[in-house]
Parts: C-alpha cells; structure tokens; sequence
C-alpha cells in the first residue's frame, strides 16, 4: 500500500475507533463527549472513505450500522451453553418459596443469600459472539439449543457494541446474552409509518421487535428502533469474578448497556419492595416489562444451586399481574376440540391489552357464561391471565342497552352438522357441563387430534401443523389417526405448499417414527386427562399396552398419582370397540412399542453427564431422553460429580472445565455405543 493509501487506512481505523468509543459513551454510559452533528460529521467521512476504498471495508465498521446487502436464508448455529427458560412465579408465596428452595438447596440456612433483581424486559432474547473484541456472530434463542444467525441484523442495533474497548481484559471468545426491544415510542411511529403506507401493524412492541431483527435484508432492521439491555452471559473461559453483579457491571463498562432499575445484591425483603416498585413505575417506563426476574448473585452458589430440565434453580420471572380493558363482544362462536367438546369464543371488538391487541377470548363452557350472564353486544372486562390467554373477567350490566342477544349452543355440531349431547359420557362428566360432537368421525376432532398425536412429546413426527391437517382432513386422506402412517407421496405432493421433494420428506419423517415407546404411544392416543406424566406412569407400571388394554378399573386407580376420574375415562376409552380397532390398525401401518430393556432401566442411576457442542444425528433432547430413560441425568454444569462429559462438534468451555477437574470424556461415538448397549440389555459401561 503507497503513502496515500496508508493515510487513508489510518484515518479509516481513527473514525471508527473514534465512532465505536463515542457510541459506548451515549449509548451505555449515558455521558456524550461531541454534539450529535459531530457524530454525524464523522460518520459521513467514514462512510464516504469506505464507498470510495472498498478496500478499507471492516465487518465491524460503525458504518455497517446501516445495513448490509440481503440473506437468501437464516443460517443456524447451537448455543455453547443452553438458553434455558425460567419458571414463573406469580405472587408473593411462589416468590417466598422459591428463596426457601434456594436457602434449602445451598444448606447452612443460607443467611447470605443476596440477590440482583431485574426489569423483565417484554422482548427477543439475543446472544452475542466476541471474538478478540470484535463481534462475531449473534443468535436468537431459537428452541434454546439452537439459533438463527442474525448477525448482521444485530450489527444494525447502535446500542450493541461492535468491538470491544482495546484496554479491556477480554477473554479471546466470549459470549455475551441480552433483550433486544422496541420502545413504546418507536413501536407507535413504526405503526403510525406502517398505516399511512398500507402495510399491517404489528399487535404489540415484542413482535415488532422480532418480526424486524428476524428481516432477511438487514436494511430493513436498520430503519426500525430496536434497543437492547444487557443480562447475563454464556461462555466466559476463565471467569475471574465472583456474582452476577459484578458481570453486568464489567460489560457496562465494556459498553453493553444495562437497565437502570437493575438492583444488586439485596436481600430477599428488598426483592420484595422493589417488585412492588417496578409495578408501579410500569406504566410510565418507556419500554414494556411484564415482571422482575430474580437471580442469586453468587456465582459460586449458583453452582451448587445447579439446574433442572428446562430451567435453573437460582433464578425465576416474578411476573405482575394480569393488565386489563374493556370492549364489546361482537359474536359468540364456538370451536371443536380433539375431545368432541364445544367451547364458545367471543369475538371482540379488537383492544389493546398487556401489550396484545385481543379479539377474541374464551367463555370455557355453557355454565361460565350462564354463570356470568355473557350476552352478544354486551360491554365486558378482559383480562390476559399470566400476560398470556385472554378471558372475560366481568360484564359491564349498567350499560346495557337491551339489544344484547342471550347465547344458546348449537343442537348441531358447527363442523360436521352431528347431533350435540349434554349427556355425560362418564361419571367425571357430570361435573363439567360440557356439550359434545357425538360423532366420532367429526372433521373438527380429527384435525385437533392429527396435530396432537404427531406433537413433539407424541409421536414426534415433525412437519405436520395445523394447515396440512386441515388439508389431510378436508381432502380424505386421513379418517383416523392411523392413516397418518400410512401417507404416501403421491397423496401429498399435490397438496397447497406441498411439493414432490416436502412430501418424500415427510414420508420418510413418518417411517423414521414407526418405533414408539409405550409412553409416547399412550399419550398420541388422545385418552381424555392421559397427559405426558400420566402416560409415564402407566408405562412403567405395566409395561405393555395388552396388560394395560386388560387393566381393571380397582388396578388402575390403584396406582399412586391416579384418580377415579383418569382411571374411569382409561377404562372407558378401551372398552370401546373402535378404539380397539384403532390400535389394531396402528399395529397394521407398521406401528411398534418398543419394550424398554429391564438391564437399561437402572444402568446409569446415579450418573451424570453434561454434553457440550453438537452431537451427530441426535438433538440433545433426544439424547437427554436416552439417558434418562437409562436412570442417569443431564446436567448444565460441569462439577466434580460429573460423571461423563460428551465432547461433541464445537465443544464449548465445559470441555476445559471438564479437563481441569479430570472428569471422563468421551467422544460421541462413544456415547452412542453405551446407549446402544442399554437398549441391546448391555450394562452401559464404556470400554
């Protein structure tokens, strides 16, 4: 590079690095050195350097802020560390007892238990990859375990660093975890811009976020007013610091910004006022919160805390209560469940509540709304149970005008014109007032049915959603639950959206499925109140559908965590002829229960394994399933009583960890082999 050239590449590296420093003071340390129109000055230059020399280009630029040329697709990536969801608790007791459970967990009373309690900010979960200080790569959560690359999306967000300060002690990779959000403010002049061009409006500020940092043509993301806060991280090798608090205040230093109404370290009766707090200043925050999520802020204890399934046990979303509106319900419709049931909906004129634009709201049965007096046209209360499920909490009576319309169900099904029955089918019935489809080959139950027997914790055959169930339904193609098994190319290839190649694939989905445990079975076959758990329990207590098909009601209401009423429906449900002739048909399509080997049920008890990176072939879900199946666990964290770490493509820092304790590790092959021995009888133990 000549003389020329070298000036140029350096006043090139001096603007950006001058951008990037003055980006961390405004954004995150809220203490801006130059005037708006300096920034802007400067930014220009670069920009027009970096047209001009393309040579010059850098992917972390503060220029690529405005964008970048559009993605065919979405690539993927796992997540090193899972992003696990957190349970909810949704009042003061539930909050109380999750410190007790913490106290319990680190023993010694837990007197110094502390905790940082956060705003729990209503938007899109991002983690960001740094490697040596620049930004590498950034995710969504995705299902948790996997997510969509939205790199140069993220890029576009001008609160999220791009590099890191040079004088800052940042490990060679790190990840860094936060909420991408659009404020109020920005998510109404986002809509008000949407309606004077035409286009559709958002509902509420979480899916104008998600919808805009989820465009293929970061240009788009570009011209949408998306924050961020900082949170948490996942990978940091050789972590040095000691709480949760001292992390978020060293990536604040670094840049990342971080909520003002973050309280660290306090104790648990501070947790409590400050929640109270945070409800109160809700409504005028300039962004959406829906609770306060609370962490134990010693790292150390959050260790020996470790974590369940789905979910850590030193933290938990306390979330506020239900937001409520009111409106007018223009019509009472009603809809067909997988169980025959009739369940009336109002349509409602649309209204703005807990951040969702509502209109429609479930009345549950015929006696909720007698209960009530519910009328076509009558002014109502809403309010969204957990920020969630819409339901009509009271009826405003004094403003009645007399032209509301008593609701009567129908006498015949809406879906397939059948008879409709109040009459109990059993006992448990009684107590329910539910009417019901009597026929039992009613298109509405059988299109709920084929979407929740091919569910994930079902059959698990991936690839059929509501639409094709509609489509198999409406076209003939499936009149049982069984014919799923049977699907053929042909059939499906002419199918809206459903080309030779998605229906081969689907096909072979079907065929790679036909080989169930008794479990998942059971809970595909839609037994009224049969749901994951309960199909456990009958699996494991006998063993095989046959002895199960010839169970007595006294055996099976015999076994603990089984009622009257389950045991009553399960008995009813094999009395019945064509149920009988279903399994047999299910059998007939190649259908089969595999047994689970009485050496593998205990193989792996007391055993724990931690996976980190990918494994080839098998989703950790799957794996998780496999091990516990074997009486091991799966755990988050690598700790001396870690038994086997599973080092899979793109290990994470688990495998170091792992290294350093001197816990065995083990390549994935090897994992496949010992779980191949369980299934074959074996007794697990690696060679």
């Amino acid at each position: 590079m000549n003389a020329i050239d070298s000036a140029l590449a350096e006043r090139a590296r001096k603007l950006r690095n001058e951008l990037h420093r003055h980006n961390v003071l405004y954004h995150a340390l809220d203490r801006p050195e130059i005037s708006d129109a300096e920034y802007d000055r400067m930014f220009r230059e670069l920009l027009d350097l970096e047209m001009r020399y393309p040579e010059l280009a850098d992917p972390n630029s503060p220029t690529r802020r405005i964008g970048a040329a559009p993605l065919a697709e979405f690539g993927t990536s796992p997540h090193s560390i899972p992003m696990v969801s957190l349970d909810n608790a949704f009042d003061e007791a539930e909050l109380m007892a999750f410190d007790r459970r913490v106290r319990d967990g680190i023993g010694s009373g837990g007197e110094s238990v502390v905790y940082t309690a956060e705003p729990k900010m209503d938007g899109l979960a991002v983690e960001l990859v740094y490697r040596r200080k620049a930004l590498a790569m950034a995710l969504t959560r995705g299902d948790g375990i996997v997510g969509e690359i939205v790199t140069e999306n993220v890029r576009t967000i001008g609160e999220i660093p791009l590099v890191l300060p040079d004088d800052a002690d940042v490990p060679e990779m790190l990840e860094v975890r936060g909420e991408v959000y659009m404020s109020r403010a920005g998510f109404e002049a986002l809509n008000r811009n949407r309606q004077e061009s035409g286009q559709p409006l958002f509902a509420n500020p979480r899916n104008a976020a998600a919808g805009s940092l989820r465009q293929l043509d970061s240009r788009i993301t570009a011209g949408r007013p998306l924050s961020f806060f900082v949170y948490g991280i996942g990978v940091w090798p050789d972590l040095r610091l000691d709480s949760h608090s001292e992390i978020l205040n060293l990536l604040h230093s670094w840049g990342f910004p971080l909520n003002p109404l973050i309280r660290h370290r306090i104790a648990i009766a501070e947790v409590l006022m400050w929640y109270r707090t945070l409800a109160q200043k809700r409504p005028e925050l300039p962004y959406e919160i829906d609770g306060m999520v609370v962490k134990v802020d010693s790292l150390r204890l959050q260790e020996r805390l470790g974590m369940k399934a789905r979910s850590p046990k030193w933290a938990i979303a306390w979330k506020f209560p239900a937001e409520t509106a009111t409106t007018h319900i223009r019509n009472i419709t009603v809809q067909v469940g997988r169980t025959g049931v009739l369940t009336p909906v109002a349509d409602l004129e649309p209204v703005h509540v807990g951040g969702v634009t509502v209109s429609r709201a479930t009345l549950h049965n015929m006696e909720e709304i007698e209960r009530k007096d519910i009328r076509i046209g009558d002014l109502v209360e809403i309010e969204r149970a957990g920020d969630v499920i819409p339901k009509i909490i009271g009826v405003r009576k004094a403003a009645r005008t007399g032209s509301e319309q008593a609701f009567t169900m129908p006498a015949a099904c809406p879906a397939c014109g059948s008879s409709v029955s109040r009459s109990a089918l059993s006992s448990s019935d009684r107590e329910e007032a539910a009417f019901r489809c009597i026929n039992a080959q009613c298109p509405a139950q059988l299109k709920e049915h084929i979407q929740h027997c091919t569910a994930k914790a079902a059959w698990d055959i991936e690839g059929i959603g509501e639409k094709l169930a509609d489509q198999l339904v409406e076209r003939g193609l499936v009149r049982s639950i069984s014919d799923v098994w049977s699907l053929r190319v042909d059939q499906l290839k002419g199918l809206e959206r459903m080309g030779e190649k998605s229906a081969a694939k689907l096909v072979d989905a079907i065929a790679a499925k036909k080989r169930l445990s008794l479990k998942r079975f059971l809970y595909g076959l839609g037994i009224r109140h049969v749901g994951e758990t309960v199909a456990e329990i009958l699996a494991d207590r006998f063993g095989s559908i046959d002895a199960l098909m010839g169970a007595s009601m006294d055996e099976i209401r015999a076994i603990p965590g089984i009622g009257d009423i389950i045991a009553e429906n399960i008995v009813a449900f094999f009395q019945k002829p064509e149920n009988r002739r279903l399994i047999e048909r299910l059998f007939d399509a190649g259908v089969q229960i595999v047994a689970q080997p009485a050496a593998a049920a205990e193989a792996l008890a007391g055993k724990t394994f931690v996976i980190t990176g990918v494994l080839p072939g098998i989703s950790r879900s799957e794996a998780k399933k496999r091990i516990e199946d074997a009486g091991g666990r799966l755990s988050e964290t690598v700790t001396r009583s870690t038994d086997w770490v599973v080092a899979g493509e793109k290990p994470g820092s688990k495998l170091e960890k792992a290294r350093h304790l001197g816990i065995d590790v083990i390549r994935p092959e090897e994992f496949f082999r010992m779980l191949d021995r369980l299934n074959d009888g074996g007794d697990g133990k690696v060679k």
